[in-house]
């Protein structure tokens, strides 16, 4: 993840920029892509299980887009806009190579407030940000293979995963490609724990703490 980002960023640097100023006031949006990778740290599943029975969670990939305004030549608000994250959640520890537990999808919904560097009409433009996360966790499926591990021979185990709140930080670059179109490249971090819960009445607690890369093109106002 941290060698994609900096190719990224060393990419876009390429690039050469027109300036526009993007003053308080204004309204901005782009569209494009992004990677969410979640940096798993897995509690173990609570009794009955094997000591040791752990998670994991995959990457996942999906257009999203953004809209900003600014309140001040340097301050952005910035409200990331996606459809939601499919993931797949494995057995990990004990239970590693089990295959695929949970088929679960994530909206996050997200605003954050930037701090953009050098003024309003650079070309260039790095910031950082902070902000809030709500972390909607829905249509959480288990598999064959979590009513194996959890309850043989029995119904199907369910299962849900809480959704919280969560902080977010941010850090990102912005490109002029011409007076309106701009590229704009990001990386964020989300410091979030969730638990699951089964219909066995089991749960595991899942430090998810999700790294994000965004690269989207996108239109002054």
């Amino acid at each position: 993840m941290k060698q994609k980002t900096l190719l990224a960023f060393a990419a876009l640097t390429a690039c050469v920029g027109f300036a526009h100023a993007q003053k308080a006031g204004s309204w901005s949006a782009s569209v494009g892509f992004t990677q969410i990778s979640p940096d798993v740290t897995s509690g173990n599943l609570s009794a009955p299980s094997l000591p040791g029975t752990k998670v994991d969670v995959n990457s996942n990939t999906q257009l999203t887009g953004a809209v900003n305004y600014s309140v001040s030549d340097n301050l952005v608000v910035s409200v990331p806009l996606g459809l939601g994250f499919k993931h797949k959640i494995t057995g990990d520890g004990a239970i590693a190579g089990v295959g695929t537990l949970f088929n679960t999808k994530a909206l996050p919904i997200t605003a954050i407030g930037q701090y953009r560097f050098g003024a309003s009409n650079a070309a260039m433009r790095p910031y950082v940000g902070a902000g809030i996360t709500y972390a909607k966790f829905y249509d959480t499926k288990g598999t064959a293979v979590l009513t194996a591990i959890t309850n043989p021979g029995g119904p199907a185990t369910t299962g849900k995963f809480e959704s919280k709140l969560a902080p977010t930080i941010q850090l990102g670059v912005v490109f002029d490609l011409s007076q309106r179109w701009y590229l704009d490249a990001n990386y964020t971090k989300t410091f979030l724990t969730t638990t699951g819960t089964l219909s066995t009445g089991q749960n595991i607690k899942v430090k998810l703490n999700p790294d994000g890369l965004t690269l989207g093109i996108g239109y002054k106002f």
